[in-house]
């Protein structure tokens, strides 16, 4: 039942209530009343013909004469009891009427002077309210029947019952608008509170009503504020978290206390290739025994310090600590970048080391061997033709590595022109030319017309061409090199330098361009080359913003593509 329907309800019964408690209180206290006042005047009256009633006298006359002037019933009684005269009676009557003696109303006269009693009469046959008062003679008596009693009560109690009926409406009119005006902002309210608590926290209330309902939407109306500023302060604290988590290369995972994955990053998406949507089962993380381990000490309470383990491809750092909803929260770090760069030093080292060690080796043995006297100007000659070859070889390693960190370093910026690129071929070609004929291989250059330029660094174009021609003659012991070059779409230049050489496994294509990477180290190594060109070539052309990949099939030969983009207007 509705808060309007309750207090109209509750008016209803309570004004019928107050109606049905007037009706009989009023009656009661009315017929009390008006009995009394009756009392009274009877015994005015009684009193009066009491006067008026003499020794020697016809008390019936007397009697019908008071009678007739009151309107009332008048009794004289002698003092025996007998009735001498009775306004209702006449003489053949009077002496057929009881003894009056012990009526209540002549026995309360009797005894105080005056007596009253409200009986139904024997004689008159109706109900009566007698007042007696003592006499010389005997007793007066008046009575008046008790009719008009119950008529005026009757008429009191209808007139009573009227205005009830009648302020009981009135009251349902006032108790229906009342309960509208109360429960109209109450309803208001509640709809309000409803949507508040199903998150609409923009609802406001909009009712401006005096009092405690007043009050309440007031009151209401700054909770809702402080709610929403709260929750948007909430929102952004939560938006600037996931921001600065899904920014993070760490993976972070957070597990709650039913195993549940409740939140990750894209780090950690990547890492552990998860592709479920939140929440889901820890059971859909990788298998890997020591993430499971990490994930259950961390939610029995027991942080676990970080440990390696390899993922695919890929070496992880995982860490797990405890979080207070008996959950976990799981860390995990890519090393694979560290621990390749890692490698990578370690081979740079040992491979400058080896590269080194060889020619230092070569010039000292020979330069100990020098010292005999007894040498021939022969083994003399020759041995020092050694030592500078030796030489040569380091002051080009040396070289190359210098070239090799400046670019690397990032402080070298090409200076780019355009250039003549068949001029620059030409010159490579010329440089090499008698190494290429002693292995019997021939050297080409072919352009389209819209490449015959390139947008370069001179001495880069220069450095870059050079170091391929001379890899790929280095290892090609029949047919030849070519070098083309044609426009790309994208725009920009294309060059290509392809051999017939013994080609490279499709295992090291990937790492060729790495500083001391060599498919056949000791012929290369044979050859004269320090295994540092490709990686100059390859920082050489990205610093152009350019790229570079390789082609080979082992048996056949291997293509290097390089491209340069073209230079902006301006």
């Amino acid at each position: 039942m509705t808060l309007a329907k309750r207090l109209l309800v509750g008016s209803l019964v309570l004004i019928l209530a107050l109606v049905v408690g007037v009706v009989a209180i009023a009656g009661s206290r009315l017929r009390d009343r008006l009995a009394e006042e009756t009392r009274r005047e009877l015994e005015r009256e009684a009193r009066l013909v009491g006067v008026q009633w003499k020794s020697g006298g016809n008390a019936d006359s007397l009697a019908d004469a008071a009678g007739a002037a009151l309107g009332r019933r008048v009794t004289l009684i002698d003092s025996t009891g007998v009735v001498r005269g009775d306004s209702q009676f006449d003489d053949d009557a009077l002496r057929n009427l009881q003894n009056h003696f012990t009526r209540p109303e002549v026995v309360g006269a009797r005894a105080t002077g005056t007596g009253t009693s409200m009986r139904k009469s024997p004689s008159a046959g109706d109900d009566e309210i007698y007042v007696a008062v003592r006499h010389p003679l005997g007793y007066a008596r008046v009575s008046e029947s008790t009719a008009k009693f119950h008529e005026i009560v009757a008429g009191a109690r209808r007139d009573v019952l009227t205005a009830g009926l009648f302020a009981l409406l009135g009251a349902l009119i006032i108790a229906f608008a009342f309960s509208r005006s109360v429960s109209r902002p109450i309803a208001e309210l509640r709809d309000v509170a409803q949507a508040i608590a199903a998150g609409d926290i923009e609802r406001r209330p909009t009712l401006a009503a005096p009092g405690e309902v007043g009050d309440l939407a007031v009151a209401l109306h700054r909770m809702t504020e402080q709610l929403a500023t709260r929750m948007n302060a909430l929102e952004s604290e939560d938006a600037l978290l996931n921001a600065v988590i899904d920014s993070l290369d760490e993976g972070i995972v957070a597990i709650n206390g039913r195993a549940d994955v409740v939140r990750l990053n894209g780090s950690a998406r990547r890492l552990l290739r998860a592709e479920a949507k939140v929440p889901f089962s820890i059971d859909m993380l990788p298998r890997e025994r020591l993430i499971r381990d990490s994930i259950r000490a961390a939610m029995s309470g027991t942080p676990t310090d970080p440990a390696e383990l390899s993922l695919g491809e890929r070496t992880l750092l995982v860490t797990a600590r405890p979080i207070p909803d008996g959950g976990a929260v799981l860390a995990i770090m890519d090393l694979t970048t560290r621990r390749r760069l890692e490698t990578i030093r370690r081979d740079f080292v040992a491979n400058v080391s080896h590269e080194l060690k060889t020619p230092l080796t070569v010039i000292g043995g020979f330069a100990e061997t020098l010292r005999d006297r007894d040498l021939s100007d022969t083994d003399r000659s020759r041995f020092l033709e050694t030592i500078e070859s030796n030489t040569r070889r380091m002051h080009r390693i040396v070289d190359d590595l210098l070239d090799l960190s400046r670019y690397e370093s990032g402080t070298w910026v090409p200076n780019v022109t355009s250039n003549d690129l068949s001029g620059v071929v030409a010159d490579v070609f010329t440089a090499v030319s008698t190494t290429a004929k002693e292995k019997g291989s021939a050297l080409s250059f072919q352009a389209t017309p819209d490449a015959r330029r390139v947008d370069a660094d001179p001495t880069a174009l220069r450095q870059v061409i050079a170091n391929l021609v001379e890899n790929a003659v280095r290892h090609t012991t029949r047919g030849g090199v070519t070098v083309s070059a044609e426009a790309s779409a994208t725009g920009g230049t294309t060059i290509r330098v392809s051999d017939t050489g013994t080609g490279i496994p499709t295992e090291h294509l990937g790492r060729i361009f790495e500083r001391f990477y060599r498919v056949d180290s000791g012929r290369a190594r044979g050859e004269g080359g320090t295994g540092l060109g490709l990686a100059i070539v390859r920082h050489l052309v990205e610093a152009h913003g350019g790229s570079v990949h390789a082609e080979s099939i082992v048996g056949q030969g291997t293509t290097i593509t390089v491209f340069f983009p073209r230079k902006a207007a301006g």
